[in-house]
């Protein structure tokens, strides 16, 4: 009867510790970090299709995004993966296929293989420029411009909307690396 209770409450144990383990990875995966898989060319070649990457959460609990990072953000109950290019009050424009922030050409050499490719393609869908990038929205694109539905046809994306920083490249494994 003894052993009987033994492996009783060494059962009991397991299953506790077993819970508390599930508990604490959807604690973290809810809260820290997320996974993603991408299902659009709009970032390549930063991020390409089908490439997985993981989100950090925690960056926007106590400030806001910067200019030139990757954000995920809910839209149209889906998660989206843009850069940021223009923050709120900023005026954006695209001319000669260059972004131009409040007037000054933004350099995008760090992660755009060519300049001069930020026309909106479907210019009758696109938004009007010059745009000023209401309070609380942000203004975000694709790194792939030819090929990205983005805020030169969406507008600017609510902060609200905006639950974390793109971080790490996880998969493919010959790839695994911090996004820039």
């Amino acid at each position: 009867m003894e052993k009987n209770v033994v492996v009783t409450k060494k059962t009991i144990e397991f299953i506790k510790e077993l819970v508390l383990a599930v508990l604490m990875a959807l604690l973290f995966t809810s809260f820290i970090v997320s996974h993603n898989k991408i299902p659009s060319v709009s970032m390549v070649d930063t991020i390409n299709v089908g490439d997985h990457i993981l989100t950090n959460m925690l960056p926007y609990y106590y400030r806001d995004p910067y200019r030139g990072e990757i954000v995920v953000f809910k839209q149209e109950k889906e998660s989206w993966v843009k850069r940021v290019v223009g923050e709120p009050g900023d005026v954006i424009d695209i001319r000669e296929g260059n972004v131009y922030v409040n007037d000054e050409k933004l350099d995008e050499s760090a992660y755009l293989a060519t300049e001069g490719i930020s026309d909106p393609t479907v210019p009758d869908q696109s938004i009007e420029l010059p745009y000023q990038v209401p309070k609380d929205q942000y203004f975000v694109m694709g790194d792939n411009r030819p090929d990205s539905h983005d805020s030169r046809y969406l507008g600017a994306i609510k902060r609200e909307n905006i639950y974390g920083k793109g971080w790490l490249k996880v998969y493919p494994f010959n790839q695994i690396g911090q996004l820039k």
